[in-house]
């Protein structure tokens, strides 16, 4: 169906399952910035130091994702998904028992890598699982897990901590991702990992232009719309004076908008395709940053506006997945597919990374009102990138059943 709305086939429960392997691992990147100063004060070291277990996560995700998808691309996806969940789950319970700081982080350095491996499987898997002219709608859940994260997995986690201490959050999240782990054994599809192939053949994604150009798309994307992100606070008591209960509400718009936005965008991806619903997408971002930073210059002290404003930004700001994933599996050789993917999920983590550096020193040299402006420069320049023509383009589903077909539903 080309129609981006009308009656489409009941999703598989697996994709459900997915959706909740991407919630537990977002979860875990998210969740501990809401209890780092009861880490600090347990194991008696400064919120500093206990900052440095979300810069460890984050840097190690970013790059083990592609490293660890060149040795697992030739294993079924279902053993790949439920091997790193293992290990995650492992890692999170190892973090809830931990006597000390150095166990602690070497054990989100374990959950990272599960984490990591785990995302790329998943996309790979949702991909290769969907019908004809649907992956972009099934790419689009599985973000929508990461994205019901922000306003679901991490405030229940940080309630949890502060009733029963922040060992309690990561022994949630060892739960859910259990149960997640069993949900992947008895329902994901039976994806065939790739053939095997030299390692030169496995790396092919690093010698691919257009794959390089879709992750600098991605990477810049994340630097302007996270930045705008981490510093959301600082922007709204600069828009308005009456900031008092106003940010809850706010992130409260963020994730709504951006879950509709992840899952619409999924649908467009399907209607007019991965290049022309990338540019959407990222011109769309880049509009709504200027909205933000016209709104900051206007003086416009309305409260209402800015939820709008907000709102407009999410959905644009959380739509890019299905079309930047989908582009790359068209870019992508079909033996490098997963590889591809996680080195796309690389872009996006050091992108994350670069955002708060990035934005920190604009508000020191600049001044707050300064962010969405430096976001919305990054931001065209991404939207730069997505105009650059590029070859004849194979099917999503071609490149993905090349590399994985059959597939047992």
């Amino acid at each position: 169906m080309s129609a981006v709305t009308g009656k489409r086939p009941a999703l598989p429960g697996w994709l459900y399952v997915l959706f909740l392997t991407l919630l537990a691992t977002a979860t875990d990147e998210f969740i501990i910035a809401g209890v780092l100063p009861d880490i600090a004060g347990d194991l008696d070291v400064g919120v500093g130091a206990a900052g440095q277990l979300v810069t460890v996560f984050a840097v190690i995700y970013a790059v083990g994702a592609p490293t660890l998808a060149v040795v697992c691309e030739r294993y079924p996806r279902r053993t790949v998904m439920v091997s790193a969940l293992v290990v995650f789950v492992l890692a999170n319970v190892a973090a809830a028992v931990a006597p000390g700081y150095w166990w602690l982080m070497a054990a989100r350095v374990a959950a990272a890598l599960g984490a990591a491996v785990v995302a790329s499987a998943a996309f790979a898997t949702a991909a290769a699982g969907a019908p004809q002219g649907e992956q972009g709608r099934y790419l689009g859940v599985v973000t929508a897990g990461m994205t019901a994260a922000l306003f679901t997995g991490v405030p229940l986690g940080s309630w949890l901590g502060g009733a029963l201490g922040w060992r309690a959050t990561f022994w949630l999240i060892a739960v859910v991702g259990a149960v997640a782990a069993v949900g992947l054994l008895v329902a994901a599809p039976s994806v065939p990992g790739g053939e095997p192939a030299p390692l030169r053949e496995r790396l092919a994604p690093l010698r691919n232009l257009r794959v390089l150009r879709l992750v600098a798309v991605t990477f810049l994307a994340a630097s302007g719309g996270l930045m705008f992100y981490t510093y959301l606070a600082a922007y709204t008591a600069q828009v308005t004076s009456t900031s008092s209960g106003l940010l809850s509400f706010l992130l409260f718009v963020v994730g709504i908008a951006g879950l509709a936005g992840a899952l619409l965008s999924g649908r467009i991806t399907d209607a007019w395709g991965p290049a022309r619903s990338l540019r959407l997408v990222v011109g769309g971002h880049a509009l709504a940053l200027g909205l933000a930073a016209l709104l900051v210059f206007s003086g416009t002290d309305n409260r209402f506006v800015l939820a709008l404003v907000i709102g407009c930004w999410s959905l644009f700001a959380w739509g890019l997945t299905p079309p930047v994933q989908g582009s790359i599996l068209e870019a992508a050789d079909p033996a490098s597919g997963m590889t591809a993917l996680a080195l796309n999920i690389s872009g996006l983590y050091l992108g994350t990374g670069v955002a708060a550096a990035v934005g920190g020193v604009v508000i020191s040299t600049a001044g707050t009102q300064y962010v969405p402006v430096a976001a919305a420069m990054l931001m065209g320049l991404s939207f730069v990138l997505t105009l650059v023509p590029a070859a004849a383009r194979t099917s999503v589903h071609a490149c993905a059943s090349a590399s994985t077909s059959p597939i047992d539903r």
